[in-house]
Order: structure tokens, then sequence, then C-alpha cells
């Protein structure tokens, strides 16, 4: 049994993986941001109601840059306090059980390899659409994390006037569109033909990001989570139709465009870092 945690900007998500199956779910607000040592006291109290025998280590996935072999994180997404947090040693001194700590979208693509859709694909690029855009790299079966746990953010590449984060996430709604993922997905749902054609547009830029990934990384797969994912049935199409002139054709015709359906999915990859 191992503890998966996942620390967000505005709450803690934890569970235990026991082969595979995510139990004793635990959920609560993240609070007092402003203060390093109040959130260090709740993440420990909250991680605390999970431990009992035969837990073999904890598994933490942070929305920031992480030393992967010190546990150190370093300025969390949404977290003013967590500029440099020495975590593993943290939470080892605290509970005497080994803890590895990684990006949060790593735990997704790698729980997405070990235990969700992509267990038979050893190149994997995982991207989660959200309030921002994430992703995360598997590469001959192994996780890729890069010299600084930075590899693989193709969120922050220039594209149009900003990047491409800036287009493929909830960002783009709220900044180009004044307006919100959930409207514009509750209207489309609607049948409202102004939000179909805002989720078109949003298409063409996912579009391009892929095609960004499949020239840095040229995967056997690309799989897709996150919030802003749930409208995949409305951008999917112009989403594809603008991989069309992508330079490689055999590559595009071989890629999978996977979407991830489980929501346990980066607690379970989060505890795949112990294993």
């Amino acid at each position: 049994m191992i503890i998966g945690v996942d620390l967000g900007g505005t709450k803690i998500r934890a569970g235990i993986n026991s082969d595979g199956i995510i139990s004793d779910h635990r959920f609560t607000l993240l609070h007092s941001k402003d203060s390093l040592d109040s959130t260090l006291s709740q993440l420990k109290t909250f991680i605390a109601q999970l431990i009992k025998p035969g837990i073999l280590g904890i598994g933490i996935g942070v929305p920031s840059i992480v030393d992967v072999d010190k546990g150190i994180v370093y300025n969390v997404v949404n977290i003013p306090s967590w500029e440099r947090v020495e975590l593993k040693d943290i939470l080892e001194k605290e509970f005497k059980l080994p803890v590895f700590v990684n990006n949060d979208v790593n735990c997704f693509v790698l729980g997405e390899q070990r235990y969700g859709q992509a267990k038979n694909y050893s190149s994997l690029v995982g991207l989660t659409i959200g309030t921002g855009l994430g992703s995360g790299i598997i590469t001959n079966g192994k996780l890729y994390s890069g010299a600084n746990c930075g590899a693989g953010e193709i969120g922050y590449l220039p594209y149009l006037k900003h990047n491409l984060e800036h287009y493929c996430s909830g960002i783009f709604f709220e900044l180009e569109k004044n307006t919100t993922a959930i409207k514009v997905f509750n209207d489309a749902s609607a049948g409202d033909d102004s939000a179909l054609a805002i989720w078109r547009e949003f298409g063409v830029h996912m579009g391009n990001a892929v095609k960004c990934v499949m020239y840095a990384y040229d995967p056997e797969a690309i799989i897709i989570g996150g919030s802003v994912a749930n409208a995949y049935k409305f951008f999917q199409d112009s989403m594809k139709k603008e991989m069309q002139d992508f330079l490689f054709p055999g590559s595009l015709k071989k890629l999978k465009i996977i979407l991830s359906d489980n929501k346990d999915i980066q607690l379970l990859g989060a505890s795949a870092l112990v294993i």
C-alpha cells in the first residue's frame, strides 16, 4: 500500500494505492497559503489520516519545478509561500517513510502509463487542459523529467501574440472571450451556435499544440486530461483538421489520441513514484 497525494494551488487530494485501486479518498481545501508553516502543518495533518501499518511510502505531485533527487519544490503555482521547500526531507522526518516528489502533470502521465489507458505505450505525452496547459513525457517506458523537471512544458512555447497555454487552456476563454470554459461548455451543450464556434476556434489552437508535441517528441500516443478536456467532443474535429498539414503524414496516421477517464489517475501516478 502506497499513499498518493495531489497537492494543488487550492486543494489537496490523497488516497491509498493498493494494486492499482485508490481507496480511502481524502479531499480538503488548502488554507493560509501565504504561510509556509501553516500549509505544511495542514499537509502533514492531512497525510497523517492515511498512515497505518503496511504503508510502504508516500508519493506526491505538486504544480511546480522539482529537484526530483532531493525532493525540493520551487515556486509552487498559486501557493506564494512555497518558494523553496525541502518537501521530501520534511515529510520523511515526519512519517519515517520514503517520500518521492514530482511535478503533478508528470504524475498524471505516469499514472496513465502504469495504470490507465496508456499501459500499452512506451512513448507517450500527457496533456492536461485546465486553468493552464500542462504536459508530461514518457519515453522508452520511463518518465522523463529533464535536468530540472521542466521537460515538456510546451504551454510556454511562443504562439501567436502570447504562448500556447494562453490559447489552449481556460485562459483562452477568460482573456480572449471574456467568459469561462464552463459557461461555453454549458452553452454548447444547449446547442448555442456562438459557443460551438468558440470551441471550434479552441480546437484549432489545440491542433497546433498537438503538432508541436509531435515535432518535439514523436510519441506513439497523446493522452488528454484536465477539466477542459470534458469538452473534447466540441473541439476534437477542428483540432484534428488543423493537424492535417503535419509534415509527416505516416506519423500522424499512427498517432493515437486518448481521453483520460480515471479521476484518480494523478493519485495513482504519484504513488507510482515510490514504486
